[in-house]
């Protein structure tokens, strides 16, 4: 269902309901853009570590705009033995929606538009048609620009009189402007003494102008009037009209009615992220660690300074994520699927050894073809990531005794493949695990080399020409790292290079002593420039320094994931499976409410209710004997 700014509130209730009952949830973005910088090396390197490949997508990924939103529900129906597909395709664009909105900046790549472009990917439902949205600051921010207008003008009496720029100081009449005002009394002095008059409408005027009269009608007209400020395209202006006390307060409950309407219009489609995030449901996406970071960053806070706070925030918005590019890379699928491209991907799972699902779409919804291949429509995109996970988690219960053709979105078969986002083109970490420590391989057989900006990997070859193969990985345009297939060949080689000019080499752990020591210098430095300042502010000031707390630090988000290693076995007998994901629904669906504009620290509770209940689980427990077939491995 294609969903735009149009029929956006029309059914935002279908999608409420398609979350609330849905198995499980599979999303896809598209992208005004991937990066912004030089190469596509800036992103991607060989030997990243997680918080480095965190920080070069924060960097150069998050000024870009994710404008098409593409959400799948799936319900098995236990009866039919299928499942029930809603499909959505939200555009969604950052359009003001008054003159005090944010007005968001972003940045495209123009090869990323010319290949959506090619895909006929149609830009006018994004730019002319695209749902609004804010994040969690924004609509704080906007909340609170209500309230101040319906409680704080300048000593205003009552409603009426609360000019939408109000400030919570009343300000002089300017000399220049006196004369205006006076003029402006005269015209509701007039339109008192008229019986025939209701209303006087007042000439655009500035809002500074528009300011003054609100103040002053606050004080000299307490009752007996309205004033309401009207706004065209272009312009804005001051409507006044006499009214009794009972229409008065009937026109001030139209006014906040009209108020929270328009808030919640310009919140618009972060309502439906609140709505995923609340639902505590399983959500899946396809090498989605960029999906991901877009939607945090986009409809709820900027992202964190560093990875470990990620991690929890993470954790507070998407309880349970799972990547089917990182599932199809590992153990029992890797060795039978040589492509994992979604495309690819989707064509291997309808052959043997796999079994295609069988789906059909709920009554009021389109079907997709996979025939037809969508590619690159986020909503179709989001569709057959849902059909690989089906069909790669009815696989995982091929190995059961005795086999089983549906495995459940609650499985304990799938719960290795939890909250960990595959990381593209690291060699020896395949994954950012979300609930805890992320892999540390030693990479005592790398080498890191700095030469000069003129060399080429030739150069590189040629240098190492005595140490056999070895695997180049650029960093910049002045060094790189050095995979050598013997580790006991590093020392030769950094000893070669102590007495060279132009180039050098060190172990990659004397690099990363080095970063770490650099980083602890410009932490240190920074913490004293920011002391020396604040002594120096403090002498200058009388009253004390309270800082000014962000209204959404990601501290405030309690951490919901536990450090430790999860059990990697995943072999649970399920023999009686049906009444046990039948329990395990109900449980599920006794925390679930139609409320879905709770905050992110709601959602964390929420994520700390399935913890708890998982750990809970007395069917939890795996026998010794289990084989561990669908390990996650520590190493690649």
């Amino acid at each position: 269902m294609e969903i735009i700014r149009s029929n956006f509130k029309d059914n935002l209730k279908k999608v409420y309901e398609a979350i609330e009952e849905a198995d499980f949830l599979a999303i896809d973005g598209e992208f005004s853009g991937i990066s912004d910088g030089p190469s596509v090396s800036t992103l991607t390197n060989g030997f990243d570590t997680p918080e480095e490949r965190y920080q070069k997508l924060k960097k150069h990924s998050m000024d870009f705009l994710l404008f098409q939103f593409g959400l799948c529900s799936f319900k098995y129906d236990h009866t039919e033995a299928k499942y029930i597909m809603k499909s959505f395709n939200f555009y969604i664009f950052p359009k003001p929606f008054n003159r005090s909105s944010p007005d968001v900046k972003f940045v495209c790549q123009s090869s990323s538009i010319d290949f959506l472009a090619n895909q006929g990917f149609d830009f006018n439902k994004v730019f002319r048609n695209g749902i609004p949205y804010l994040n969690q600051e924004e609509e704080r921010q906007l909340r609170e620009q209500y309230d101040e207008k319906r409680s704080q003008a300048n000593g205003a009496g009552t409603l009426s009189y609360v000019s939408p720029n109000a400030t919570k100081c009343p300000v002089t009449i300017p000399e220049d402007q006196k004369k205006f005002i006076e003029r402006v009394v005269e015209q509701i002095e007039d339109l008192i003494q008229n019986e025939e008059n209701k209303s006087v409408q007042f000439e655009p005027c500035t809002g500074f102008q528009r300011k003054l009269i609100y103040q002053t009608l606050s004080w000299k007209y307490p009752k007996g009037i309205h004033v309401e400020t009207l706004e065209t395209e272009k312009e804005r202006y001051i409507v006044i009209s006499k009214v009794d006390e009972e229409e008065r307060k009937r026109r001030e409950q139209q006014k906040q009615a009209k108020e929270q309407e328009e808030l919640s219009d310009a919140v618009g489609f972060s309502r439906v992220i609140h709505a995923i995030a609340n639902s505590g449901k399983l959500v899946v996406g396809h090498n989605m660690l960029l999906d991901v970071m877009h939607t945090i960053h986009q409809f709820y806070c900027p992202l964190p300074e560093d990875l470990s706070e990620f991690k929890e925030l993470a954790a507070c918005v998407f309880p349970r994520l799972l990547d089917t590019k990182l599932m199809a890379s590992t153990q029992p699928f890797k060795e039978i699927i040589n492509n994992t491209s979604l495309a690819e991907l989707e064509k291997r799972l309808k052959k043997i050894p796999f079994n295609p699902p069988e789906v059909e779409s709920a009554e009021g919804f389109p079907s997709y073809d996979t025939a037809s291949e969508q590619l690159h429509e986020a909503g179709y995109d989001a569709y057959i990531t849902g059909l690989c996970f089906i069909s790669m988690g009815n696989y995982l219960g091929s190995f059961l005794s005795p086999p089983k053709n549906h495995v459940s979105a609650r499985s304990k078969l799938i719960e290795p493949f939890f909250n960990k986002l595959f990381l593209m083109r690291v060699m020896d970490i395949p994954y950012l695990n979300l609930e805890g420590p992320d892999l540390q391989p030693k990479r005592d057989h790398v080498l890191h080399v700095t030469f000069p900006k003129e060399w080429k990997t030739s150069d590189l070859y040629q240098l190492f020409s005595a140490f056999g193969n070895i695997l180049v990985s650029w960093i910049d345009d002045t060094s790189a790292f050095v995979s050598l297939s013997q580790p006991e060949q590093v020392q030769i080689a950094v000893n070669t290079s102590r007495y060279a000019e132009s180039y050098r080499i060190q172990t990659y752990a004397e690099y990363v002593e080095k970063k770490h020591e650099e980083k602890q210098a410009k932490r240190k430095w920074t913490e004293d420039s920011w002391k020396e300042m604040e002594r120096k502010r403090l002498k200058t000031q009388y009253t004390p320094y309270i800082p000014q707390s962000r209204y959404y630090c990601v501290n405030s988000f309690t951490a919901t994931s536990t450090m430790g290693k999860r059990s990697m076995s995943p072999i649970q007998e399920e023999t009686g499976s049906d009444d046990m994901e039948e329990r395990e629904i109900q449980d599920t669906e006794l925390d679930e409410t139609d409320c879905y504009e709770e905050s992110v620290p709601e959602g964390r509770k929420r994520a700390k209710k399935f913890k708890k209940v998982k750990e809970q689980d007395p069917t939890g427990s795996i026998t010794s004997g289990s084989t561990e077939l669908f390990d996650v491995p520590d190493t690649w």
